[in-house]
């Protein structure tokens, strides 16, 4: 009787999905994943060159018998965000799909004429399928910060975070089964979590909206929001209008809103801002692309400790919307500085979860 009742409820469990995920893991589940030692990985394939690089990278430079030990204090990794540890070909930046729901989807806002028109065109160059092949227009990254930061000025910074959350909700296109709050890579995310596990300092070091990002990866990945570095808008006190902050005093009725763009937080800004708030040379650094070439060199040259940049290349046809002549070129890319390779394709065991499928 036993044995029947308990083949029954399997039976249901597994009609009901228990033991598969329906969606992708959630963002409790993914911020609950533990890597503390080489075994605990589980999202990469048992050959992955890469994961065993880094692997006796962390067990040479944590010994303290080892020459080339490095003190905690100086275990400083930098990561980019976007097609680092997150999505962005679903079809494009996780901020920038928020800046075009701002601008041309969002019934309670009105852009200005301009901005609309800059979000249309880039919504048009990214259904073209312009960003995967690297056709974008000369200059449209600045574009784009400059009218994005556009459309959110004036808003507080409590309520720029709670649009960032309900826009976490929305499912990613061209993946079933995924929205954008679940979207990190799994395997990425356990490189942080192995690292966090032997005493290194993670940064976040995008080109992305610093705000944004806070939202996005601060509590699922256990970085305290002073370790994100990204682009920033300006913030102003509610009443301050076009007074200078040298000149203006903070009242007790006032608020934070966002401004306009400062600077864009890509290329040798990068290295820049590394300097400015860490003040230390990173041992490790990880990316993506041409706007990470600056942070992934400079984490190499010269450093007094033994160092090490990896290149996430977005190579999967099957489980992700990877572009194959531009994986060729980020190839290249990093065999020219002498960068690890991680390809998407052949060391990710899984990208988002199991459930998760292309849709074409």
């Amino acid at each position: 009787m036993k044995k029947k009742f308990f083949a029954a409820l399997t039976a249901g469990l597994i009609a009901l999905g228990s033991f598969n995920f329906v969606d992708a893991m959630p963002r409790d589940e993914i911020a609950a994943i533990q890597v503390k030692r080489p075994n605990d990985f589980k999202y990469w394939t048992k050959d992955a060159v890469a994961k065993q690089k880094l692997i006796e990278y962390v067990k040479d430079v944590t010994d303290k018998r080892s020459k080339n030990f490095i003190p905690v204090e100086d275990r400083i990794a930098t990561f980019d965000m976007d097609g680092t540890f997150i999505c962005e070909t679903a079809p494009c930046y996780f901020e920038w799909m928020l800046y075009l729901e701002r601008a041309l989807n969002d019934p309670t806002y009105t852009p200005s004429l301009e901005d609309r028109a800059y979000a249309e065109m880039v919504n048009t160059e990214i259904r073209a399928g312009h960003f995967m092949t690297g056709k974008f227009p000369k200059g449209i990254d600045l574009g784009e910060a400059k009218s994005q930061q556009s459309v959110f000025a004036g808003m507080t910074t409590k309520d720029y975070a709670a649009y960032v959350e309900k826009f976490m909700n929305k499912p990613v296109e061209g993946l079933m089964n995924l929205k954008w709050g679940e979207a990190f890579y799994l395997p990425m995310v356990e490189v942080i979590k192995y690292l966090q596990a032997n005493n290194f300092t993670v940064y976040i070091v995008t080109g992305s909206d610093r705000p944004a990002t806070r939202v996005m990866a601060c509590d699922l990945l256990k970085i305290p929001t002073d370790n994100v570095i990204g682009t920033d808008p300006d913030i102003r006190a509610a009443h301050q209008g076009d007074v200078s902050a040298d000149n203006y005093v903070y009242r007790h009725d006032d608020r934070l809103i966002r401004g306009q763009l400062t600077q864009k937080n890509l290329k040798m800004n990068k290295v820049v801002v590394i300097e400015q708030e860490i003040g230390k040379q990173p041992v490790l650094a990880f990316g993506n692309s041409g706007g990470d070439t600056s942070m992934l060199n400079y984490t190499l040259a010269g450093n007094k400790y033994k160092s090490l940049s990896f290149f996430v290349i977005c190579d999967d046809l099957t489980r992700e919307l990877g572009n194959e002549n531009k994986a060729e070129g980020c190839r290249k890319l990093a065999d020219k500085n002498g960068w690890i390779q991680i390809s998407m394709r052949d060391d990710f065991k899984t990208i988002y979860g199991d459930d998760v499928k292309r849709m074409n």
